[in-house]
Formats: C-alpha cells, sequence, structure tokens
C-alpha cells in the first residue's frame, strides 16, 4: 500500500474511534513496560471513506457529521460522508511545512454549535526557526473558510530546525486549553522553565494566562507552563470521570510513554528517560530510568511504536473494546489497543 493510502486509512481508522469515545479511566502515575501482546479476538475491517489527503495529521467532528482534516502541508479540509472532501479552507494561516512542521493539530471549542470557533496548532517560521503556535477563527457558515483568525499562543523562542513540535490540543469546557509542546530537538530545553519547549501549557482559551498557574509570579518561569520535562508530545486526552489529563509522547529508541499531567510536575527528559540515542548510546544527560522528584510514566514501551493520538474508549457500539485506551503508532501503521483495569494497563492489541 503507498505510505499516503496508509496514512489516510490510519487516520481515519483512528478517527472512527475517536467519534464514538465516552472518555472514562480512573489512573494514577506508575510506571508499567509494555507486556505481552494479546491476540486480536476477531479481525478488524477497515473500509476507506476519503483518500487523497497529503500528510493528514488530526480530525475535529462537527455537530452535523462533518470532519475536519488538517494536512501537514498546510491545508484544512472538511470531510462530509457521503460527498467527499471540499476544496482547502480559505483563512487558515501560513505555516512552516518543513520537517516534522505545517498544520498539526485542529480542536473544536466546546460551545461550537453557538460560537463555530475552530482551534489550530501549526509549525510559524520566525528568526529563521520555527516553533508552535496556536490560533483559532470561526469556521463560515457555509464551511469554506475560518472567518477572523487570530493568533493566542507562541512557542518562544523560535528554536526548531524542523523537528519536535508536539502541538496536540485539549480544550477543558471550563475555559482552560491545553497545548503540548515539543522541545525542538534541543534536549535541555525541556527542564528549562524560562522556555515554552518540552512543556504542557494552560492558557485560557481567549489567549490570557490563567493566574492560578503552577509557575505564574515566579522569576525567571513562564508562567504558561503547567507542567515539563517533555521530549516531543504526540497525543493527549481528558478524562471527564477524574478530570485528569492523559498525555503521550516520543521517546528516543525506545522509551515511548503515557503520562498523568498533573500542575507543576517533572516528567524527566533529558535526564530520566528509558529510552537511548538512535546511535545505540545513552543519552548524554540521562541519569537513569527514574529519578527523585520526576514523575515516572503511566506505562511505556521498550521498543517505540511511535504513538501518536491517543482516545479511551467505553461505549456499548463495541462491547469487546470497553474499558480501553486506542493509541494510533505512526512507525508501525497500526492502531494499539490498552485494555484497562482500574488504574491498570493489563493487555495490549495492534489492530
Amino acid at each position: 500500500m503507498p505510505p499516503r493510502a496508509a496514512a489516510t486509512l490510519s487516520v481515519l481508522l483512528s478517527g472512527a474511534v475517536l467519534a464514538a469515545c465516552a472518555w472514562s479511566a480512573t489512573v494514577r502515575a506508575e510506571s508499567v513496560s509494555a507486556g505481552t501482546e494479546t491476540p486480536a479476538a476477531a479481525p478488524t475491517q477497515v473500509t476507506p471513506v476519503a483518500g487523497g489527503l497529503e500528510h493528514p495529521w488530526a480530525m475535529a467532528f462537527l455537530p452535523d457529521g462533518g470532519i475536519l482534516i488538517t494536512e501537514r502541508p498546510g491545508n484544512l479540509r472538511l470531510l462530509r460522508i457521503p460527498g467527499g472532501l471540499s476544496a482547502p479552507l480559505k483563512g487558515v494561516p501560513k505555516v512552516a511545512a518543513q520537517g516534522q512542521g505545517g498544520l498539526l493539530d485542529v480542536a473544536l471549542s466546546p460551545d461550537f454549535a453557538k460560537d463555530r470557533l475552530v482551534y489550530l496548532s501549526y509549525a510559524e517560521a520566525g528568526d529563521g526557526r520555527a516553533g508552535t503556535a496556536v490560533g483559532r477563527g470561526r469556521l463560515a457558515e457555509d464551511g469554506v473558510r475560518l472567518e477572523d483568525f487570530r493568533v493566542l499562543f507562541r512557542q518562544e523562542p523560535k528554536l526548531s530546525e524542523g523537528l519536535h513540535f508536539g502541538s496536540r490540543l485539549v480544550l477543558d469546557g471550563k475555559g482552560y486549553l491545553y497545548i503540548a509542546l515539543g522541545e525542538n530537538n534541543q534536549r535541555s530545553t525541556a527542564q528549562d522553565l524560562g522556555k515554552l519547549q518540552g512543556k504542557v501549557v494552560r492558557i485560557k482559551a481567549d489567549g490570557s494566562v490563567p493566574p492560578d498557574n503552577p509557575f505564574a509570579g515566579k522569576a525567571g518561569a513562564r508562567p504558561e507552563i503547567w507542567s515539563y520535562g517533555h521530549r516531543n508530545p504526540q497525543g493527549m486526552a481528558l478524562n471527564p470521570w477524574s478530570g485528569e489529563l492523559w498525555e503521550n509522547e516520543h521517546g528516543p529508541r525506545g522509551g515511548d510513554e503515557i503520562n498523568l499531567i498533573k500542575p507543576g510536575l517533572n516528567y524527566g527528559w533529558p535526564l530520566a528517560t528509558y529510552g537511548i540515542n538512535y546511535s545505540g548510546q545513552p543519552i548524554p544527560e540521562a541519569r537513569g530510568q527514574t529519578l527523585p522528584g520526576m514523575e515516572p510514566p503511566l506505562y511505556w514501551w521498550p521498543k517505540s511504536p511511535a504513538i501518536s493520538g491517543m482516545a479511551f474508549y467505553d461505549a456499548p457500539r463495541f462491547p469487546a473494546w470497553r474499558h480501553s485506551l486506542f493509541i494510533g503508532a505512526l512507525a508501525e501503521r497500526n492502531l494499539i489497543r490498552l485494555t484497562l483495569d482500574g488504574d491498570k494497563v493489563v493487555a495490549q492489541e495492534r489492530l
């Protein structure tokens, strides 16, 4: 199968899971390694509903059944089933489509049915490099453009030469927007509270900074920071039962991980990691797999599947999949299902 077709199928399969989700689970920060593979209970059939997408990265499902899809080179498209893909929407910001950068996540306002606000994250050029930016615009009633788009957040300083943008978005329904940010392949920045690389940040949905953020008012620290010590976040989801935020991120060679995000905590990178350099050598800054004062991952993989978007599933349509966490795997081009038992991962299978 051509890479583009495979990417299309992977995104649409992940989207089908996301669409059916009733988010649920109870978790705590306890580090568990990926264990024995569980054979699939039955073959999984995939039905393509669209093709021709160029590096599709994220989707958001509209109340009327339409699906907004980002393409990393810079296009936002609207898919209707039936009906097909729209032309690229107008009003989308210019992106730095280099390396892993481009147009990345898309998320809807919790009040989208009333305000029609669409949030986008993307790589933005500046000072000869690039960083993650987030903005929002209003989807026109005819669905062909974003209106009044404005930038709400910029990752500063801009350090990326095309790697590790992160950029997953979560709106919590309480007026807050969480943004997962990669460290731009500049490892030390993840521990630097004066920089926005390697962080999860929390801002208000209008772009302002909440005064109760854990580092607000602290000298030398960026007030937007919610947690730090992250490498390259790829998935993030909010658990409405507990109000807890889950995040996953790429390790280097090995050490992909799932984290339970709490305000003010340090998740270790690059000082604590289960991974090694792609060359096979240790990470120079690493002092161990876990360290005092740093949060261990809830779950991690010795061999990196290159995890991506994630969704909890507890809906009745697929009973065998209830109490599961689904995560896309970019390198393996499949979907990983993790079976949850309370706060533990007890099995995994590849779909």
